[in-house]
C-alpha cells in the first residue's frame, strides 16, 4: 500500500495520466486508477475530485457535460494543451525523483 503522503504528491500527474488516455469522468477515473495500481494506490473520492478541480480551475483540465447516469449528469474531463504539458513536466519531474531517490536508497544500503 502507497502512503498517503505519496499519493497527494502523485496524484495530479495519476489523474492526468489517465485522462490523456480519453476523455474520462471522476468514477472511470478512480476505477482506472484502482485497477492499474491493484488497488496500491488508496484514493479517497473527496481527494481526487478536489485534485480534478484544481486541475480544471488552472485550466489543465476542460469539463464537459455527458450523459446521464442515475439521474444525474457525469462531467468528463479531458487535458487541455496546458494539461498535456504540465504532464509532460510532471512526467519527467517523476522520473528525476524515482532516480534520484533510487541512486541515494542503493547508495546507503551498500555502505558500511
Amino acid at each position: 500500500m502507497i502512503s498517503s503522503d505519496l499519493v497527494r504528491a502523485s496524484l495530479e500527474l495519476v489523474i492526468l495520466s489517465v485522462v490523456a488516455e480519453g476523455p474520462s469522468y471522476g468514477y472511470a477515473i478512480a476505477k482506472q486508477i484502482e485497477a492499474s495500481s491493484d488497488g496500491a494506490y488508496p484514493l479517497k473520492e473527496t481527494t481526487l475530485y478536489a485534485a480534478i478541480r484544481r486541475l480544471e480551475q488552472r485550466g489543465d483540465l476542460l469539463a464537459s457535460p455527458g450523459l446521464e447516469s442515475a439521474g444525474r449528469p457525469r462531467t468528463y474531463y479531458e487535458l487541455t494543451d496546458a494539461g498535456r504539458a504540465l504532464l509532460a513536466e510532471r512526467q519527467t519531474e517523476w522520473r528525476s525523483f524515482v532516480t534520484t531517490v533510487t541512486n541515494i536508497t542503493r547508495s546507503k544500503g551498500t555502505e558500511s
